[in-house]
């Protein structure tokens, strides 16, 4: 978290990491569609040929007044492909909030498990604490047939006790609700 006394702006980092093809920038389209054009900035994303995330996504967004500080949101998302670890570790610089984005697929299990302890292992390695940080769990693609629930993919993912959510990041059920409850942990810890 920054605070620029000067300009009276409270600046937040968060950051939605996942396997890849878990709907990170799903979850940030669906945020953009529905933040006032004025409260937000344009969403950037810098894709492969494929429609994958090459580096990152990017937007940011406003919130009313908090004790005189206009707080300024910016939302990004990492690479899920294996080999953007640097990536993913340079975007969790300074990360003030955490969305774990969990595919719901029974296949795909592993993939998760492997990104929330890669995720674990880059915040140790820049000596940050995950207890530290403000942390959700969003269980999307809740809509297909081979769906985990919620309450199951959290314990498998080892962290039973975080706030989860059912999410179809595609029609937007679910996003607002994680990215609210992340904001509002986050204040708190203000």
């Amino acid at each position: 978290m920054f605070i620029n006394w000067k300009l009276r702006e409270l600046q937040v980092k968060l950051v939605y990491y996942g396997p890849a093809l878990s709907g990170k920038t799903t979850n940030l389209e669906q945020i953009h569609k529905r933040v006032p054009q004025p409260k937000r900035s344009e969403l950037v994303s810098v894709k492969t040929r494929e429609d994958r995330t090459l580096f990152f996504d990017f937007m940011q967004m406003e919130l009313n007044e908090i004790k005189g500080l206009q707080p300024k949101f910016k939302l990004y998302t990492v690479p899920g492909q294996v080999y953007y670890a640097a990536t993913r570790k340079l975007v969790l610089k300074d990360v003030d909030g955490l969305v774990f984005v969990a595919d719901s697929s029974i296949k795909r299990l592993a993939a998760n498990r492997q990104a929330i302890q890669d995720m674990w292992q880059q915040l140790k390695g820049l000596n940050r604490s995950p207890e530290e940080i403000p942390f959700v769990l969003q269980c999307n693609k809740q809509d297909l047939s081979d769906a985990v629930p919620p309450h199951l993919l959290s314990r498998f993912l080892a962290v039973p006790n975080v706030p989860t959510f059912p999410a179809v990041a595609l029609s937007g059920e679910g996003t607002t609700e994680t990215l609210k409850n992340l904001i509002g942990q986050v204040i708190n810890r203000l």
